[in-house]
């Protein structure tokens, strides 16, 4: 896999924000939660109406983890209004929170996206973007990086990526050498 920078993911995000139907607000919230909150595509599926909380302009989402072990992801900015321009549209009815779509763009209320619906929607907005293929799992290792490079600890990374380990963690640092020599200045 690999890991993008800020333009690719940029990118997607327009490829959905030139898309003025309902699929593209949906794919913007998809992509918002792989980059913004570190998801893996079964929990981005997983997830139920019930699972995302707003209050005093907070967005928590509750997610239902690798090895049944459920933790909180916070949201704000650009990723908190993608996934709330995703809800004007969706409501508050419980079930499903992502629907999946059929051809020419229409979306069947109720019916729960798959994984591999949501791999189609990476593939799909890359291509409209014009940058290389990525697949959920890059925008998670982008997640991680772009987290480590801000100067987060990689105890807090490890928890808001749902690691037990902070070695499965470092597996997913793409920083390199620049790392190393940004923290040698």
């Amino acid at each position: 896999g690999r890991g993008l920078n800020s333009g690719e993911v940029r990118g997607l995000m327009d490829a959905c924000d030139n898309d003025h139907s309902p699929t593209g607000a949906r794919d913007a919230a998809i992509i918002a939660l792989a980059y913004g909150g570190g998801l893996r595509r079964a929990e981005i599926a997983a997830l139920d109406r019930e699972s995302v909380t707003e209050s005093e302009g907070e967005l928590t989402i509750k997610v239902h983890g690798k090895r049944n072990k459920d933790r909180l992801i916070y949201l704000d900015g650009g990723a908190a209004g993608a996934l709330l321009d995703w809800l004007a549209i969706r409501g508050d009815a419980p079930g499903a929170l992502f629907w999946s779509g059929r051809r020419g763009g229409h979306l069947v209320r109720g019916q729960r996206i798959s994984g591999q619906a949501i791999g189609d929607v990476l593939t799909k907005r890359a291509e409209l973007a014009a940058i290389e293929p990525c697949t959920p799992h890059d925008l998670r290792r982008s997640f991680v990086s772009d987290l480590l490079d801000a100067g987060v600890d990689i105890s807090t990374v490890a928890n808001m990526a749902g690691h037990e380990s902070i070695q499965t963690t470092r597996r997913y640092d793409r920083r390199g050498e620049q790392a190393k020599k940004k923290a040698a200045k």
